[in-house]
């Protein structure tokens, strides 16, 4: 057993929850306890402090009902929330130390027993073979939702920058999506609810971000519990009553416990708002390394609640890079040398799908990140060649559905399911030949090389996006595909250990910070030219990524790193745990 692992499956019991009988007292800020300046003078939760003003049509989201429910969610989880944070540390300093993962012995009896199921598909959740993902704009949903995808994820994370306004605005529009009011016109062009769109799914942030500019005694309130506390509170009923339900995807877990917590918010928020149980269905991102070898438990925690699981892969790239840091072993080729056929994707998408049907829920493939490519036919056929090629390996292995960034793909995507895929999902694909060896997971053996034009991509990657998203946009179109926080961490992790470990090029040349320095001059230079995109924000892009390749360690998350330089974005001191 891992240290701490113990010490917190004792101290975080499963909870069972009825609606709480005492809430806070209301009053009118200014509080005289308030550490911040308030922007706002609506009767709000004492204890609660908003530091800026809330976005035009955001006072219909951030009520006092609303915000005293997310209240109650802060004051029962965050400390719990904060434990797991920190035992995420103490496994990275384990594996520092050369300690290798493996499956949990003490949850060997769960993995052993066959009869227990996850609960089954929440309507329209039963057929997913395409979803198409994106953030959360009035003009992005209605076309997502149109697109002809089964289900769209309006996402909250990694293809959304969070800045107060996106952050808040985004809750109106899926609001708006939720009850068909959200048409609406610009530029003369109107854009409308189509009469049968794509189920709605919502991906808040992970565990490990903070929406700073909500304070709640002191503390900012977790990332995860503001973007699902808002949409539950403001949606959850009027989905159930329209016969669906409130459907999510969980990012960027790393243990089972955080699976149960997340489980436990669902308890208390359905019996806080008088809701019956089990009509939410949650989809978790099997995209970090020490969470591929609890799918099952997480499965488990999650069961009533689950609607399977999702092959997160960019972000899992970038997981299995920073967990194994201290593994001169680890260091990867060019990125585009890192597919989903090396041995250690395959592993992970095998028992991936084998787990999921074993329990009897949605194994979901990864992301195309492709983009259709303009006046170059010969390209662009290309291109979709690839989509097309990995959307038939992820049906013919098993996988129910796949995900698309772009509304074009769609339509590729589909027919190649259509074709291969007969029934509405593959639950019945049992792949019971699959035996996955935990050293085949961490397997870090990639063929490949490290060439010049390789580093210069990444560079170019990490810092268009790190610009971009400071300035207000996740989502970002950079040759021919659209990236997202998961491609630019792979980019800047990669970047840091080929400096860490003196790794070279296919041309002899060692990479160093030195070594860098001219690309990045070069590179800068190039993404200044980006519409939309200040020379500030690129200066501050290129001094974080300088300092990240010259670390002992790379950070943990670009967007934490970052997002002190969006408005009202900086972390205040925390408290102790």
């Amino acid at each position: 057993m891992r240290p701490n692992d113990a010490r917190l499956a004792l101290h975080i019991p499963r909870l069972l929850w009825t609606r709480p009988t005492l809430t806070p007292p209301v009053h009118t800020f200014p509080s005289p306890t308030a550490k911040r300046t308030t922007h706002t003078t609506m009767s709000l939760p004492a204890g609660l402090n908003i530091t800026l003003p809330i976005p035009k049509g955001g006072e219909t989201i951030l009520t006092p009902d609303a915000l005293k429910f997310l209240t109650i969610l802060h004051r029962t989880f965050d400390k719990r929330r904060r434990e797991l944070l920190e035992n995420r540390k103490k496994v990275q300093a384990e594996l520092d130390k050369g300690k290798p993962l493996t499956f949990l012995p003490e949850t060997k009896a769960i993995r052993d027993e066959v009869s227990w199921h996850c609960a089954p598909p929440g309507p329209g959740l039963e057929d997913r073979r395409v979803e198409i993902t994106g953030p959360t704009d009035r003009k992005m949903v209605i076309n997502a939702l149109n697109s002809g995808a089964k289900t769209f994820m309006a996402d909250f994370e990694d293809s959304n920058s969070p800045t107060w306004s996106n952050m808040v605005l985004g809750q109106v529009n899926l609001r708006d999506a939720n009850r068909r009011e959200i048409d609406f016109a610009i530029n003369g062009k109107e854009y409308k609810l189509v009469e049968n769109p794509a189920v709605l799914l919502v991906r808040p942030r992970g565990w490990h971000l903070e929406e700073t500019r909500v304070i709640i005694d002191g503390l900012p309130i977790s990332g995860s519990l503001f973007d699902f506390g808002l949409y539950f509170f403001h949606n959850a009923a009027e989905l159930i009553k329209r016969g669906y339900g409130p459907y999510f995807y969980l990012p960027k877990m790393e243990h089972h416990l955080e699976a149960r917590l997340w489980n436990d918010v669902f308890h208390l928020s359905t019996s806080y708002l008088r809701l019956p149980q089990g009509k939410i269905r949650a989809t978790v991102l099997i995209e970090t390394l020490p969470a591929s070898y609890q799918m099952e438990e997480i499965l488990f925690e999650l069961k009533e609640h689950s609607s399977g699981l999702n092959c997160g892969r960019w972000d899992y790239i970038f997981s299995f890079i920073k967990r194994q840091r201290a593994w001169k072993s680890a260091v990867f080729p060019d990125r585009t040398d890192v597919t989903m056929t090396v041995p250690f994707m395959d592993a992970y998408v095998r028992l991936l799908i084998q787990t999921c049907h074993k329990r009897k829920v949605a194994a979901m493939g990864g992301m195309s990140a492709q983009i259709p490519i303009k006046n170059d036919a010969a390209a662009n056929e290309k291109a979709m060649a690839k989509v097309r090629a990995d959307k038939l390996r992820e049906v013919t292995a098993g996988h129910d559905g796949t995900w698309v960034a772009h509304p074009a793909l769609v339509k590729i995507a589909m027919d190649i399911f259509n074709e291969n895929m007969l029934g509405p999902n593959q639950y019945y694909v049992r792949r019971e030949d699959v035996h996955v060896a935990p050293k085949q997971i961490s397997d870090p053996k990639v063929p490949g090389a490290i060439t010049e034009h390789g580093v210069r991509e990444n560079i170019s990657a990490a810092l268009s996006y790190c610009a971009a998203w400071i300035s207000g946009n996740g989502c970002v179109p950079i040759n021919w595909l659209m990236e997202d926080a998961a491609t630019a961490e792979i980019a800047r992790v990669q970047l840091w250990q080929w400096v860490k470990y003196g790794a070279k090029t296919n041309t002899g040349k060692t990479i160093t910070a030195a070594y860098l320095k001219p690309i990045f001059d070069e590179e800068a230079r190039e993404v200044a030219k980006i519409p939309g995109v200040s020379a500030k924000n690129v200066e501050i892009a290129r001094n974080y990524m300088e300092s990240q390749v010259k670390a002992q360690w790379p950070s943990e998350f670009l967007t934490s790193d970052l997002q002190g330089h969006l408005e009202g974005g900086a972390v205040v001191p925390k408290a102790g745990l």
